[in-house]
């Protein structure tokens, strides 16, 4: 069975806001370490709408740096299902699935490939607390935001979620990456 598995950007304080980030080639490399392994990339409507055009065309243009340019590229080759109930259509190796969110992500679970990549706040959330996602890697900014929306706020979980780090990175920026795996 193929795992799913969620990539986030924190600050200390539990803040997920892209725009309290400053980024970097290292955190780009990360990621783009993490996208080797997987072959879908699953999004909520915002998430698709924020990340697939910009990447899509720098993959194109190729105009950033070496770390943005490879992980976009890598971003880009990647197939993507967006679960939607408002959007229209999609770009590219895309498709949307309006509904049966569990179903979808089981039936996907169980056929052939490589890793599931989920990403955003809101879908991921829904994922956790149905107990779907199988590993979490955090990658923790040296930041105390002070604000902005945390990653599992409002969510209910039906019970808590024990996770085992299995792995943790410091970067040369401070960033520390943290691997988990559901228990």
């Amino acid at each position: 069975m193929r795992n799913i598995i969620y990539g986030i950007n924190l600050t200390i304080d539990g803040c997920c806001d892209h725009t309290k980030f400053s980024g970097g080639e290292e955190t780009l490399e990360y990621f783009t370490d993490l996208m080797r392994d997987v072959d879908l990339i699953i999004y909520g409507r915002k998430t698709y709408q924020l990340m697939v055009p910009y990447w899509h065309e720098i993959a194109m243009s190729q105009s950033e740096t070496k770390a943005e340019n490879e992980f976009a590229q890598t971003f880009n080759d990647i197939d993507k299902i967006v679960f939607s109930q408002s959007l229209d259509d999609v770009e590219g190796n895309a498709r949307i699935i309006r509904s049966n969110l569990a179903g979808e992500i089981l039936r996907l679970k169980q056929a052939p490939g490589k890793k599931i990549s989920i990403g955003g706040v809101s879908l991921p959330r829904e994922l956790i607390s149905l107990g779907l996602v199988d590993e979490f890697h955090f990658l923790i900014h040296p930041i105390i935001a002070g604000e902005g929306r945390r990653l599992l706020d409002g969510t209910g979980l039906p019970q808590k979620l024990d996770l085992k780090l299995v792995d943790s990175i410091m970067l040369k920026s401070g960033c520390i990456a943290l691997h988990y795996l559901k228990m």
